[in-house]
């Protein structure tokens, strides 16, 4: 029996190899092939989440019993061409479900993102937001096509485990930081590499865009804890929930973080900073308190493994090794 891993970037990279370091056999699924050092003996398929007849062929002849669902456009990917990033992670999401129903698959594990809940944040009150959040269905609806993807994700999963018995489980994930190029590409990994780059050249940090910085606080995970996460949902016994919240359970403001950079760059300052009265990546309204992990912690028996403070610091390890070897920054 296989597990699909869709999306061969950092997170399903990470996924597919902690599964195969439990003896499970794994299948990476991505539209291009990333270079054999980032795969590093990870078996992957050319394949489009996008292409239903190019998906089921890939389910039949590797004989896939789950899937961990993590193909997506971002949000700077999404900017640029908002009907890919439509396709790609609506329908993209509705053919993994749609071939979990077909082939009577096993578990699948559905990647979403807090930004589901950013646009509520005015209305929230300051303590723990649980999965079942309350907003305004019309004065609060999601704040970016990005997030309005990620709240389809999540109803369709519902919709299919509901009406056609399909088992899924969704992942609500706090912003995630990593190494790689594709950790940059995001919006907190490119707020992460500024203050990294800076810290590495003596130079003071200078944020050009102001979607990057955040007024009040902000809730981070280590990539690796996400990975780790995705595997303790596809092998969790009872998730009755189906939507969990995947961080630290603490959030942190922008001073904060920069303190922590601060640890490892001391002369580290940054140009101009002016945080915004909003929060992160451009929402109007700050984060009221970090998310509830409470059932994540219950029904996934997972509990993130590193604060912010690790993981800047491996973040900080891994790029100083880089520049060691004279290897591309990420």
């Amino acid at each position: 029996m296989t597990t699909l891993v869709t999306g061969a970037g950092l997170l399903g990279r990470l996924i597919a190899r902690q599964l195969v370091e439990q003896g499970e056999r794994v299948l990476l699924a991505d539209v291009r092939r990333p270079p054999p050092r980032e795969l590093d003996g990870l078996p992957l398929e050319l394949c489009d989440v996008t292409d239903w007849e190019g998906l089921c062929g890939l389910i039949k002849r590797n004989g896939v019993r789950s899937i961990a669902h993590t193909a997506a456009m971002l949000t700077p990917a999404i900017h640029r061409d908002p009907l890919a990033g439509v396709r790609v992670n609506v329908m993209g999401t509705a053919h993994v479900l749609e071939a979990a129903r077909r082939f009577e698959l096993g578990r699948v594990v559905i990647a979403s993102s807090t930004t589901v809940m950013y646009s509520a944040f005015s209305s929230l009150p300051f303590e723990p937001i649980g999965e079942d959040f309350t907003y305004r269905i019309v004065s609060e609806r999601p704040g970016s096509i990005y997030a309005v993807t990620k709240v389809a994700g999540e109803h369709l999963a519902l919709a299919y485990a509901q009406l056609h018995g399909v088992d899924a489980v969704v992942l609500r994930i706090g912003a995630v930081l990593g190494v790689g190029a594709e950790a940059a590409s995001s919006v907190p990994g490119q707020m992460i590499e500024c203050l990294l780059q800076a810290g590495r050249a003596g130079k003071p940090a200078r944020f050009e865009n102001p979607n990057l910085l955040w007024g009040g606080q902000e809730e981070f995970v280590d990539a690796r804890d996400c990975a780790a996460a995705h595997v303790a949902a596809l092998h969790a016994k009872a998730p009755m929930q189906r939507i969990y919240n995947i961080g630290t359970g603490r959030a942190h403001t922008f001073e904060e973080l920069l303190e922590m950079v601060r640890r490892h760059y001391p002369k580290l300052g940054v140009v101009d900073l002016q945080l915004p009265a909003g929060g992160f990546s451009g929402f109007p309204h700050q984060r009221p308190a970090a998310s509830d992990v409470s059932a994540a912690r219950r029904e996934l028996q997972f509990r993130a493994a590193y604060s912010l403070q690790d993981t800047i610091e491996h973040l900080a390890a891994i790029q100083g090794h880089r520049d060691q070897e004279g290897e591309p920054g990420a």
